[in-house]
């Protein structure tokens, strides 16, 4: 029974992503890009800037909301995951080296389709009892729509996305076979941490991602930067074959199988929209708890999560495609191959790599968690909090004994859900996005404050 169910998904994420979502990515993408006079080119270098000016800036205590760059690095814990090592290199051994263009296109558009998601978030959140804000496709949907029962059906999905079973799946599997660990003591251990974590809400995440994950860009890049350019001389025939398997498919090499174009195109958009959230809404709902009262201030914080996680996943696509180890078909090693990749190069990687799985899954899972919980409150105000951590305990350690595919179909079928219905409001809601370099967005202000004394 469980087989069939399994091979429907299969099926059904291999026809969304070879067809309508890389449609719908390209088409949103484009529009925006073409209607903004290419805005993701123009706007980096103010991309960069805003972030440095939050950094620089001092919480006050008395602000509603959370520190904008608190909530930037609770955002950026879910977004730089296992994803980015494991799921995206699995992309690769699927779709061949093309799919690494692909990963570059859903990146180059998936920016200004999350600066969007991340400003209506805003735009359209209301105060909670909390001294911070709830915000999210929930709400700006219920705009764009008219009808509750949108709203509803996001926020059930993104309880099922908020249990993020792929990777809980992923750093089981990884420290099992590593450390050489009791699965059962593993998956306690672990959903007791996201528990913790996750009820201290947005503030505790952000406090825990704010200390890790600078540590973790910086020595994760250094590590690759270290083995691309160690190969360098390999680097030109290497994007060479990205840029012709991106529209012919790649023969079968190694213990690879060989690809087509689709494959490539389904492998490489869905590995970078998973990565990255886009569409998905889960990053409009984190930063909207951000005390800014500028929503495109936020919303170029998250324009910059997207090109760091864009970057983090190129990188370790590079490192498998320059050491040749893409080629090694993907049922025949446990450990991650990024993690066989730096073996080449760096000593004691089999304990640095599962740290890493294991830092950067729990981020990931914690930061999912808790807009599953946000969600189910939405739901259900009274019991939702209680019902929704019964049902991740439950969920995740099902999951914890199945193949790790299984797992990410069904995280990849439930977020090619939110990315249609997300997609649809925001073409709706399109005129209402302020894409500026600066914040002079009156009407952003005032709808703000607005929301601030209860309005919205």
């Amino acid at each position: 029974m469980f087989s069939q169910i399994f091979n429907f998904l299969l099926s059904a994420d291999e026809f969304f992503w070879g067809y309508v979502g890389f449609a719908l990515i390209i088409s949103l993408g484009c529009y925006l890009t073409l209607k903004t006079g290419f805005f993701q080119m123009r706007a980096f270098p103010h991309v960069i800037r805003t972030f440095f000016q939050e950094a620089s800036q001092r919480s006050s205590n008395n602000a509603r909301g959370l520190h904008p760059v608190k909530t930037f690095f609770a955002s950026v814990g879910g977004m730089l995951g296992v994803g980015n090592v494991v799921g995206i290199v699995t992309a690769i051994q699927l779709g061949g080296p093309g799919a690494l263009l692909w990963v570059w296109i859903a990146g180059f558009a998936g920016t200004l389709i999350k600066y969007s998601e991340v400003f209506l978030g805003l735009r359209h959140r209301v105060q909670n009892e909390d001294e911070s804000y709830d915000g999210g496709p929930m709400f700006f949907l219920r705009k764009a729509f008219g009808v509750r029962w949108v709203s509803a059906a996001v926020c059930v999905l993104l309880c099922i996305y908020g249990a993020e079973i792929y990777q809980f799946n992923v750093i089981v599997d990884t420290i099992a076979y590593s450390w050489g660990l009791n699965r059962f003591l593993i998956a306690f251990c672990l959903l007791g941490l996201v528990i913790y974590a996750g009820i201290g809400g947005v503030p505790r995440v952000g406090k825990i991602c704010g200390l890790i994950m600078p540590v973790f860009i910086f020595v994760y890049i250094s590590l690759c930067m270290w083995v691309v350019c160690h190969h360098f001389a390999d680097l030109p025939s290497v994007l060479m074959n990205v840029f012709t398997s991106a529209f012919s498919g790649h023969a079968a090499v190694g213990g690879f199988a060989g690809s087509t174009m689709m494959l490539a195109i389904q492998n490489g958009m869905a590995g970078a929209c998973y990565s990255a959230d886009i569409g998905i809404g889960y990053d409009s709902t984190i930063q909207s708890e951000s005390h800014t009262v500028y929503p495109e201030r936020q919303a170029r914080m998250a324009f910059f999560g997207v090109c760091l996680d864009n970057l983090i996943c190129t990188l370790s696509i590079l490192v498998v495609l320059v050491t040749g180890m893409w080629q090694t078909p993907v049922e025949s090693e446990h450990a991650p191959l990024v993690q066989m990749a730096l073996a080449q190069h760096f000593p004691f990687t089999e304990i640095l790599m599962p740290s890493f799985i294991l830092i950067l899954g729990y981020t990931t899972l914690i930061a999912y968690f808790i807009v599953g919980i946000k969600c189910a409150r939405y739901l259900l105000p009274n019991r939702g909090r209680l019902i929704y951590i019964t049902y991740t305990i439950c969920v995740l350690t099902f999951f914890a004994f199945f193949d790790q595919t299984h797992a990410l179909f069904v995280m990849r079928l439930a977020g090619a859900l939110l990315l249609i219905i997300n997609l649809a409001g925001i073409y709706r809601l399109r005129n209402e996005v302020v894409f500026s370099y600066g914040d002079t967005s009156t009407a952003s202000e005032s709808r703000l404050s607005a929301c601030d004394r209860g309005g919205c």
